[in-house]
């Protein structure tokens, strides 16, 4: 295995927020001797100058280990294969969720690809006070629960309600149904 090219990284990103050397190194506390040596590739950073890196950039230490470079306001356009967009299932694989926000994004704004199979049900729990969930069916029908109210959302509907409560979405149809799922926080 190589070692990751985290100079290449590092000021694609810097350079994406708009940041000068001399910015950055202000931001970060560390030199700025430092950070040109780091984006040249003629020093090896400890993981004590990438932790202060990243936190000053507002990214993961894995997104400079990997290459990926999230968007910011530079311009950068992040694009992310379908291999790489993470899943989870529920416990008995009825319901399937893509995750397609970033993961600086959670407890903000989150956004999902959910599947549904026929007789599935996705149960959650209450999410932060003044949580909501906007879910938009494409195919198939959903039925959300949420507090003491029920109601069924077709293709083509949007379903917004209270997430601070326990809530489900539950596919009562014979086919697999599939929505956007919006969960934002205040």
């Amino acid at each position: 295995m190589s070692t990751p090219e985290i100079g290449p990284v590092l000021q694609r990103r810097r350079k994406a927020e708009g940041l000068t050397l001399g910015q950055l190194a202000e931001r970060s506390s560390v030199s700025k001797s430092m950070l040109s040596q780091i984006e040249r590739g003629q020093a090896n950073p400890t993981f004590a100058v990438l932790w202060s890196l990243t936190r000053a950039l507002g990214i993961e230490l894995a997104d400079l280990v990997d290459g990926a470079v999230p968007a910011g306001t530079g311009g950068t356009i992040e694009i992310v294969s379908p291999h790489a967009i993470p899943e989870m299932r529920s416990p008995d694989g009825q319901c399937r969720l893509r995750i397609f926000s970033p993961p600086q994004m959670a407890g903000m704004t989150e956004w999902y690809e959910l599947t549904v199979e026929p007789g599935g049900i996705l149960d959650s729990s209450a999410h932060t006070h003044g949580a909501t969930e906007h879910l938009t069916v494409y195919e198939g029908a959903l039925t959300v629960t949420s507090g003491g109210a029920s109601e069924r959302a077709h293709a083509g509907d949007t379903a917004r309600y209270p997430a601070d409560t326990a809530h489900s979405i539950a596919n009562r149809g014979d086919a697999a149904a599939r929505a956007l799922l919006v969960v934002a926080y205040r």
